[in-house]
């Protein structure tokens, strides 16, 4: 008779969250990079975000010391990866992004520009024009020259053009060719996000060489063991997780995903309340201490809402008011352990909560309290969010 999987609750789950998220008082972290790789990276395609994740984990957190991070000691770099996504990973766990992930977008990127310039007319020989324009935006780069893609574009003719999509439709336009080339450079690890021209919450960043940034190259690492590596922090930071949850994060294959298992030696474990299979590391089967009730308010995309596939056990039946049709999540209000709402600014930058269920008077004592913070923290700014829920666009 085989042997039971060992089970770890729901509660046990939400305490995980609570201790390796960063979220609950005595686990913060010390700054923007442990924040980072306490989560494997943070999600950056809404530019706020990042700022918002880390305030959200490091306790007097201030935009200056993420922007150091990111443009002065660099040890925390915006790089394409996961289901082309843009991520901020910390040095150390770029090159496994790169071998793991990045790669495998890059030459899907490659693929699809190098058909829809062809189909559109603009170039009869896509691969060729696509290998020139590359080359040239290195040359451009390599000396760790910083250019816009506008000034890029300006410089080099070669990127010029643009294609047309939707024609005839509501919601039709062009879209120029340019910007693609670099989201192929960006994936293949050759040119990187650097400075950036616009505000924290603005996304206009100035483009340069990968290995001039850095001041050196990326280490090689091979796609089995970049995959592998990151399924373990994967599983380090979020575990018990599933299988369907890896797939899905990664947007890898379930044969990949099962080799990287094995490779990290993960074990299985059943998931309540249904039982479920999942994986943790094996020297993570023992039971974590609960945490005090804790509060958090987290942005659109943030990684922990966004950490998982199977959310039953930490969204409840929100999913609704808080994910838009394809899948994006707004901002959060977290109570304990599990999702109890949303918030936004209003017109003035404050933070107002908007909570879908009842909590008890000292939770929302709390909630208040922690709004006040934020709005404090804003300090009247507005801060456009790409991914606003139903929640947060209903009327006021």
């Amino acid at each position: 008779m085989a042997t039971p999987l060992p089970t770890i609750s729901v509660e046990q789950r939400r305490a995980r969250l609570a201790r390796r998220h960063r979220l609950a008082p005595g686990h913060r972290a010390t700054d923007a990079v442990e924040s980072a790789s306490s989560l494997v990276a943070l999600h950056g395609t809404d530019p706020g975000t990042i700022f918002l994740s880390a305030w959200a984990r490091v306790d007097g957190f201030a935009v200056a010391d993420l922007e150091t991070a990111l443009y002065e000691d660099r040890s925390l770099v915006k790089h394409m990866a996961m289901r082309r996504t843009l991520w901020v990973f910390p040095r150390s766990v770029l090159p496994l992004a790169q071998a793991g992930v990045s790669s495998g977008v890059a030459a899907t990127e490659r693929k699809r520009l190098i058909a829809e310039v062809e189909k559109a007319g603009l170039f009869p020989d896509g691969a060729r024009w696509l290998d020139d324009a590359c080359a040239q935006v290195l040359a451009v780069l390599s000396d760790g020259t910083e250019l816009t893609s506008s000034e890029l574009r300006t410089e080099l003719p070669v990127l010029e053009g643009s294609m047309v999509y939707g024609e005839g439709r509501s919601w039709g336009g062009t879209v120029p060719v340019g910007p693609r080339v670099l989201t192929v450079l960006s994936a293949e690890g050759k040119v990187v996000r650097a400075s950036n021209v616009g505000g924290w919450s603005v996304s206009r960043p100035r483009w340069t060489s990968m290995e001039a940034w850095l001041g050196e190259p990326l280490p090689t690492v091979s796609p089995d063991e970049g995959l592998a590596r990151l399924v373990e922090r994967w599983l380090r930071a979020f575990g018990p997780g599933t299988a369907a949850d890896l797939k899905w994060w990664l947007k890898s294959t379930v044969a990949a995903i099962r080799r990287a298992l094995e490779a990290v030696g993960a074990v299985e474990v059943a998931l309540a309340p249904d039982g479920s299979t999942g994986w943790v590391l094996p020297d993570d089967l023992e039971p974590v201490d609960e945490v005090d009730p804790w509060v958090a308010l987290l942005p659109p995309l943030d990684p922990t809402t966004m950490g998982w596939t199977d959310r039953a056990w930490y969204l409840g039946d929100y999913k609704a008011q808080l994910f838009d049709a394809v899948g994006n999540a707004g901002p959060t209000v977290w109570y304990d352990g599990r999702i109890v709402g949303g918030w936004r600014q209003r017109e003035d930058g404050s933070a107002e909560l908007q909570l879908l269920e009842k909590v008890s008077r000292a939770a929302r004592s709390e909630l208040d309290a922690l709004a006040e913070e934020l709005t404090e923290w804003f300090g009247g700014q507005r801060v456009p969010m790409r991914f606003p829920s139903p929640l947060s666009k209903q009327p006021r």
